[in-house]
């Protein structure tokens, strides 16, 4: 079961990863050109290069909060009806007449109230790994400041990390997910 779970996150932190990352990318690359652009197009040289990596990054790190998002969403979608070690998550359409139907092709509309749970489910587990994490910190770090390690790629490990806790959590407590054999 361990396994199961390990591929399932795996593929869904593969997915987030590449996709977040890649379209903060080309929209930093976009807005980046957009500003040459509108300057006119000056030359190339070391100090317009520099200042254009740095446009980069500073938007880069922005716009990668918005992508992550919408990866988390798209990425949901993906993670059932896929066979893993003899079991597949699969998702049930709503209670009707005391019935629920498995969802066969899923869309993105399927998956909004699942994901709200989800998505809950994995803020409070990041919040809880920020907790334990900034008591490990205090008790074994002379810093005076205490959130001075915390960054946006650390915020981007717990939510790794807290996808894995997930997953296990919200086959058992959503009635809309459903695991079994296959």
């Amino acid at each position: 079961m361990s396994k199961f779970y390990f591929f399932i996150w795996l593929r869904w932190a593969l997915f987030v990863s590449f996709s977040s990352i890649f379209f903060a990318s080309i929209f930093s690359a976009i807005v980046s050109l957009y500003l040459y652009v509108k300057q006119g197009l000056p030359s190339l040289n070391t100090e317009l290069i520099s200042a254009l990596f740095e446009i980069f990054s500073f938007w880069f790190v922005l716009l990668w909060s918005i992508t992550l998002l919408l990866s988390l969403f798209l990425s949901l979608k993906y993670i059932f009806n896929i066979c893993y070690g003899e079991y597949k998550i699969e998702l049930l359409s709503c209670l009707k007449n005391d019935k629920q139907e498995l969802i066969e092709f899923i869309g993105y509309g399927d998956l909004v109230k699942v994901w709200r749970k989800w998505f809950m489910l994995l803020i409070w587990i990041v919040a809880s790994e920020i907790i334990i994490a900034l008591a490990l910190v205090y008790l074994f770090s002379s810093s005076v400041s205490l959130f001075s390690w915390f960054n946006t790629y650390i915020l981007y490990g717990f939510i790794l990390l807290a996808g894995y806790f997930s997953f296990m959590i919200l086959t058992m407590k959503c009635k809309r997910i459903r695991l079994t054999k296959c």
